[in-house]
């Protein structure tokens, strides 16, 4: 299953960035995660937010 190995590879990162950094640090690092993953979510709406018309700018439907 691909979701368990990636489930493990982030597992031993953590271990890793516990031994190396130390339990201090986990913190600022859940923190700087977090904010970018916002930034890119944001982004990303914003993005496809840009994409379509405004509701108020859209064209009528033609009579059939």
């Amino acid at each position: 299953m691909p979701s368990m190995d990636i489930a493990i590879v982030l597992i031993v990162i953590l271990v890793l960035v516990l031994l190396f950094r130390g339990p201090q640090t986990l913190p600022r690092l859940g923190e700087s995660l977090g904010q970018a993953i916002r930034g890119v979510r944001r982004a990303a709406n914003e993005s496809f937010e840009g994409d379509r018309p405004p509701d108020d700018q859209t064209a009528e439907r033609p009579p059939h």
